[in-house]
């Protein structure tokens, strides 16, 4: 009953300040506030400057969102002695003391394969226990084997690989009373006993898709070949630096993400100041979407998706600089901000292709300026009584942007498989080469087109627009069955049905012919609309690209409300931001997994008649 009412209360909050939003006045074409400023004749728009009064609100920001994402990251130290395996190789450890055990505790290393296990009273005659299997869903784990029954006096325990290159971290032994048992023997099964955890939890092991992107990260670094081979490899590389820092650990494998997700902060603080020319809508539009749900706790999970998303918003914003340059700029002065926005989306599509998309939103951008410049150029030769300049400016645009948005990207995504042929010796750019990179290139396309799996928590796209589905990413309840552990990926409703709202304001301000309300809806539009027609599995975190947009669309809400007459209405702006910083709050334990009650999670948290899954 708690969770209708509070789904109805921010429900109607976000209809609110849309509807404010909506009956706003019109705006002028300039964003910048400041005194003097003018923009030049042929300008449409003039990006405002930061100031001395930006960067403390964007250091506060910065700096509370780093400690809130870093603070139970995952643990810093982990098993990394490991004792490898070849096939049918035996590792046999001796207790101090004969005892009854009755649990294995075990951690996995980053290899699939099998082992035997066995136990001995004496060391001479051995009683196979199981198989345990290490399967491609259990590497970087600790795991739990229950002893069928009680097995008393024994001293002994071997592991036999049946399996080649198998690497297995600590091993801990407990008996009847839940005591771990000390061992004689110390090799590297048994060199790292302060490492054991109480119990297996996010902090210590892989969740979710870590499972494919942290071992290809591993894979990358000690050259083998790599696994997870669906997506492009530059993400994966990227998760491989936080590896090499801090090592094959929790906190290593997710340091990147969130590390990206500060980076993010400036970057798009600087964008809204740039647009809107207001510190506080500037300061107030990035801490809503660096304390979003799904902002949150994507860029704490070690997947490539955070990676995309950050080249996404850099994209964009340079092709912003360069959508809103004079008409009148000659193209050398063009070519910095096309240079950037290609690079950037290069990078972007060497980490995940779904930035490809944003990629046509870009170049729907570009046309959308050359026809702008054309339509001035035919106005100013008309009025100055010349001849059009315009079609030496569109080739030489042409060929540039063409090596910017074409060459220079192609070039870094296949930069981007050095580790492939590195594994398998072969010479950067030579045929072999080549043909790894495009016999890659058709397993993806077949992989996502011909995905037939399905999974709990999937769901279409329109469940993500309206916040319906999460996906669950992890689950795991207490002894005392009144508290567990629980998170996953969603959004902050507040934010994300508002910003859809003012989504639908993009769209009108469009026909009404605002150029940057389009460039916004654009960017939205190109990285939602090709999920519409996609039928295979689907996930809500597919929908973070369009937080971005969701964003800049609320920040020109905020700015219509700042241009009222009445002062009162700039209140409005810093009253949603900490509307949205309280959901923040009340959600934090499903967003982080801190052992909270259950009782309450299912009362308030659990929206849509429980179909939030958590």
């Amino acid at each position: 009953m708690i969770s209708y009412l509070f789904t109805v209360i921010i429900a109607a909050a976000s209809v609110g300040f849309t509807v404010w939003g909506f009956s706003a006045g019109p705006r002028r074409l300039s964003a910048t506030k400041e005194k003097g400023d003018s923009c030049p004749p042929a300008a449409f728009h003039k990006p405002a400057p930061m100031t001395k009064r930006d960067f403390l609100p964007l250091a506060v920001i910065c700096l509370v969102y780093g400690a809130l994402a870093f603070i139970g990251l995952g643990d810093t130290k982990a098993p990394e002695s490991y004792y490898v395996f070849s096939k049918g190789a035996k590792a046999t450890v001796e207790l101090s003391q004969a005892a009854d055990i009755q649990k294995l505790f075990y951690f996995s290393g980053p290899d699939v394969g099998n082992y035997k296990l066995e136990t001995s009273v004496d060391g001479k005659t051995w009683l196979t226990q199981a198989d345990l299997e290490q399967g491609y869903n259990d590497i970087l784990k600790w795991h739990t084997y229950d002893f069928e029954a009680d097995y008393e006096n024994i001293r002994y325990i071997r592991l036999s690989s049946l399996s080649s290159a198998l690497h297995l971290g600590e091993i801990a032994l407990y008996d009847r009373s839940g005591e771990r048992l000390t061992f004689k023997t110390v090799n590297e099964l048994t060199d790292e006993q302060e490492l054991v955890p109480e119990r297996a939890s996010y902090l210590n092991s892989v969740y979710f898709d870590e499972i494919y992107h942290v071992r290809t990260a591993w894979e990358n670094i000690v050259n083998k070949s790599p696994y997870e081979i669906s997506h492009p490899p530059l993400g994966k590389l990227i998760i491989s630096v936080g590896i090499r820092l801090f090592g094959l650990v929790p906190f290593g494998w997710r340091f990147m993400g969130v590390l990206f997700g500060i980076l993010m902060l400036p970057i798009l603080y600087v964008f809204i100041k740039n647009l809107f020319g207001s510190t506080l809508i500037a300061a107030c539009g990035t801490t809503v979407f660096a304390f979003d749900f799904m902002h949150f706790v994507q860029t704490r999970i070690a997947t490539i998706d955070t990676y995309g998303v950050f080249f996404i918003l850099l994209m964009f914003y340079f092709m912003y600089r360069y959508f809103v340059l004079p008409y009148d700029t000659p193209v050398k002065k063009t070519l910095p901000w096309l240079l950037l926005s290609g690079l950037s989306f290069g990078l972007g599509a060497a980490s995940k292709w779904t930035v490809i998309y944003g990629g046509v939103g870009l170049g729907l951008i570009w046309l959308i300026r050359q026809a702008l410049c054309l339509r001035w150029d035919i106005a100013a030769a008309k009025q100055d009584n010349r001849k059009l300049s315009f079609g030496g400016y569109l080739t030489s645009t042409i060929l540039w942007s063409l090596l910017f948005f074409v060459i220079l990207p192609v070039f870094i995504y296949v930069l981007s498989y050095y580790p492939y042929g590195l594994a398998k010796n072969v010479k950067l750019f030579s045929p072999e080469y080549l043909k790894i990179v495009w016999d890659n290139q058709t397993y993806m396309f077949s992989y996502h087109s011909g995905l037939t799996a399905t999974h709990p928590y999937e769901s279409r796209w329109w469940k993500w627009v309206t916040d319906y589905r999460p996906i669950l990413y992890y689950l795991d309840y207490f002894e005392d069955k009144v508290t567990k552990s629980a998170f996953g990926a969603f959004g902050n409703p507040l934010f994300w049905w508002t910003g859809l709202g003012a989504m639908i304001s993009m769209l009108i301000k469009t026909i009404r012919g605002d150029k940057l309300a389009a460039f916004i809806l654009i960017g939205y539009l190109t990285s939602l609309l090709p999920w519409v027609f996609i039928t295979r599995c689907t996930f809500i975190y597919h929908y973070f690209p369009c937080t971005v947009f969701l964003a800049l669309a609320l920040c020109y809400l905020f700015s219509d409300m700042c241009r009222r007459t009445k002062k009162r209405y700039d209140r409005l702006v810093p009253i949603f931001t900490g509307l949205c910083l309280l959901m923040f709050i009340i959600f934090y334990p499903v967003l982080t997994g801190i052992r909270f009650s259950i009782g309450f999670t299912n009362a308030v948290l659990r929206w849509f008649g429980g179909n939030w899954p958590f």
